[in-house]
């Protein structure tokens, strides 16, 4: 995995980071491993922070945008296509999208502006970690104080919780996937968490 991208395609050149850049070889080893559990980074994706009043014009706007309403309670996660909404706040949501950036800021915005509305690009404040895996679970549980057990979660639900006592966005996409969300500034600590946790899980590379 490469820890930064360089574009000299056309416009201005762009130099992005990776805040895994330190811990590549080591996420991408443990990604290629196979064994009871995979890790790999998602970097660079697109993230947009939302504030709006539930139910108003505006969050009808957004949702119509995104392609489902805005998730409704604690956990809930909504969208197809592109586009997830994670709930995060009785009047707050993170929108994670594998599409453009720029073209999600600029339809969100297009719908929705004005008072007591925010709609903001933080895709630089979180990095995104996939750990999969029969033993991802196991893995997880060495460190993460919430429930995880299928009877009080489950695919397509999301939580705020902490790992190894460090705040993350907790998301389980499959029956045996998990994404985990880190601020940056916290990102090598979390992997570097996860591949000491999943060693026992891990089949050496070659």
């Amino acid at each position: 995995m490469a820890d930064s991208i360089l574009d000299t395609t056309s416009g201005p050149v762009e130099l992005r980071r990776s805040p895994l850049a330190a811990t590549a070889a080591g996420v991408a080893e443990a990604g290629a491993g196979g064994g009871g559990v995979r890790l790999a980074e998602r970097p660079f994706t697109t993230m947009v922070g939302l504030r709006v009043v539930p139910g108003s014009t505006a969050a009808d706007a957004i949702g119509a945008v995104l392609g489902a309403p805005l998730p409704a309670g604690v956990g809930e996660v909504t969208g197809e296509g592109d586009h997830r909404t994670l709930w995060l706040g009785p009047d707050e949501w993170l929108v994670v999208s594998d599409g453009s950036r720029e073209e999600l800021l600029s339809r969100l915005r297009a719908a929705a502006e004005g008072p007591g509305v925010a709609i903001v690009d933080v895709s630089a404040n979180r990095t995104v970690l996939e750990l999969e895996g029969p033993a991802a679970r196991s893995v997880l549980d060495k460190g993460c104080p919430a429930d995880l057990h299928p009877r009080a979660f489950g695919a397509g639900r999301a939580i705020t919780t902490t790992l190894a006592r460090v705040p993350v966005l907790l998301w389980q996409t499959g029956e045996q996937t998990y994404r985990l969300l880190p601020r940056s500034s916290y990102a090598e600590y979390v992997a570097a968490w996860l591949l000491d946790a999943a060693q026992e899980f891990l089949e050496p590379v070659g």
